[in-house]
């Protein structure tokens, strides 16, 4: 089990269940034009990894605490710009967390307290703002011109120490160091790497349920096609599996694919991913992918189906069983 200490930052956005409720696709729309074009060009400037991204959320590693807490200060002030000429019920707004902690390694996936603190320190920040540890306040000190307000000590769940928390604030008239713009990644790698994940999510997931998924329909959707703007960066949306066995039970088989492909993709550095909630809408339907495609605003739709046989191959586990053909 190897683990590190590591800066991290947790991020969400504000009221999305009700801006969702309001216009889906319109928000949508919006969060990935600002993931695209501030959000993940900022974190990658400031050298961070984003582990994971959760719909309305994200979580980032920093090796550094200076360059977590500059990150977070950017963005918030990069949206506080962007959202000037956005009406007041359209506006993406997010509250920020970071702690700095002992986090456990499994793949390219972080947990332990480091990682649950800073989400608990985002669940307290105010809108538009940003909340951190004292572990963070100490680390910093006096390296960015910040401003720290004391909330006290915070019980938070799950969470066996108190956590003392502070708000942090750009000092009046204060400027951050200017940062050199991340150069984007060539496309060709992008593009190898959406298709190395999703054939490890295939064979990995099969070995395990013994499954097999027939072979999905995967390609790019034509500029012209796509309503909702396009980016410099690849997205993708994966639209639940069809169970075709005819077997009910065997739909956890089938959603739990997806799952993990979602999962694994997510992981890709330069791909954007659309998030679960947000696909298995289509679940039980058959959706033109390039409407999907419109609706999600995304470049590559996939999807696939998977169909279960009675028998296990001869001498495994020495019985008959159920697996995938």
């Amino acid at each position: 089990m190897e683990r590190r200490l590591a800066a991290i930052l947790s991020a969400d956005v504000v009221g999305y269940s009700r801006l969702m409720g309001v216009d889906e696709s319109g928000t949508l729309a919006r969060l990935m034009a600002h993931r695209n074009e501030f959000i993940d060009p900022t974190i990658a400037a400031h050298r961070g990894r984003i582990v994971k991204l959760m719909g309305d959320g994200a979580l980032v590693e920093f090796a550094s605490v200076v360059d977590a807490m500059a990150c977070a200060v950017d963005i918030q002030r990069g949206m506080q710009q962007r959202n000037q000429d956005q009406a007041a019920q359209q506006r993406i707004e997010f509250r920020i967390g970071i702690n700095l902690g002992d986090v456990i390694v499994e793949g390219n996936d972080i947990y332990g307290d480091g990682v649950n603190v800073a989400a608990r320190l985002e669940g307290l920040a105010e809108t538009g703002g940003v909340c951190v540890s004292d572990s963070v306040r100490t680390a910093v000190g006096s390296k960015l011109p910040l401003d720290y307000e004391f909330l006290g000590e915070q019980q938070v769940k799950n969470i066996t120490e108190p956590v003392h928390a502070y708000r942090a604030r750009l000092q009046t008239g204060a400027v951050l160091p200017a940062l050199a713009e991340a150069q984007p990644k060539k496309a060709s790698k992008v593009r190898w790497a959406i298709g190395a994940a999703v054939v490890a999510a295939v064979i990995g997931g099969g070995l395990l349920a013994w499954l097999q998924p027939w072979a999905p329909e995967f390609g790019p959707v034509s500029d012209n096609q796509v309503a909702l703007p396009q980016q410099d960066k690849p997205s993708i949306a994966v639209l639940p599996f069809n169970n075709m066995s005819g077997d009910p039970e065997q739909e956890y088989f089938a959603d739990g694919m997806t799952d993990d492909l979602i999962t694994d993709l997510s992981k890709v550095s330069g791909l954007l991913v659309i998030a679960r909630n947000s696909t298995f809408a289509y679940k039980g339907t058959a959706p033109d992918v390039r409407q999907v495609s419109r609706d999600l605003g995304v470049k590559y739709v996939l999807e696939g189906s998977m169909r279960s046989s009675t028998r296990l191959p001869a001498g495994i586990f020495g019985q008959s069983g159920s697996t995938a053909s």
